[in-house]
């Protein structure tokens, strides 16, 4: 029990100083000013909180959801991304979907190891490989969301181990597992979401550049 206390302890740190450091003079300047943008975020943190709503699993904490983050972060990039998922998570608490003793740990797993992973691969794709829209939509998008997929249930496991919630075996059966399964409709939607924005919308996507990505 000590040692959960000092995960969400440590966990809740982390969460605040991200989102401090996220949220700058900057952001909340252009936020204010662009009405547009504000309802964007609004919209987007209600999809968010509501895909990570719905949850499937066997075992309490033993559970799987879409993250989407992937798709969010290259919209808005990740200062506006960790914006987001804030709010998300404040519905969620609104709600009652999540605890408050859950925040730090929830904030940290499904939302801001989602967001550093996205935007490393889509700074990576952009400095080492071909700027190629199939490239932007291949790599930063379906490849990008299946690793965090991936990498969110590896924690997780990780996680739940750490605190001796269920034995090993159990978590791997019934959680682990299911990283095999997740990933691909992760990254299928998140695929799928940019590849329309990118064609019918493409100025929506902050990270998408068109002279880079359309040019070649």
């Amino acid at each position: 029990m000590e040692s959960w206390s000092l995960l969400q302890i440590s966990s809740l740190e982390c969460f605040i100083a991200i989102v401090i450091k996220a949220c700058d003079r900057t952001l909340i300047d252009t936020l204010l000013k662009n009405t547009l943008l504000q309802q964007s975020c609004l919209v987007a943190s209600l999809v968010i909180a509501g895909l990570w709503s719905i949850k499937a699993g066997i075992l309490p904490n033993l559970t799987v959801h879409i993250l989407g983050m992937t798709t969010i972060t290259l919209i808005f990039g990740w200062r506006f991304a960790t914006l987001i998922a804030t709010l998300a998570l404040i519905l969620l608490l609104i709600f009652s979907e999540l605890g408050i003793e859950q925040l730090g740990v929830t904030a940290v797993a499904n939302a801001f190891l989602p967001i550093a992973v996205s935007y490393l691969v889509f700074l990576a794709s952009y400095q080492y490989l071909a700027r190629h829209v199939f490239v932007y939509i291949f790599v930063c998008a379906f490849l990008s969301a299946a690793l965090c997929a991936a990498l969110h249930i590896g924690f997780m496991s990780a996680l739940l181990l750490w605190q001796d919630a269920y034995p090993w075996q159990q978590i791997y059966d019934n959680y682990t597992i299911l990283a095999a399964l997740i990933w691909f409709p992760e990254a299928t939607i998140n695929g799928m979401v940019i590849t329309l924005l990118i064609i019918y919308r493409p100025h929506w996507v902050k990270t998408f550049y068109d002279k880079d990505y359309l040019s070649q």
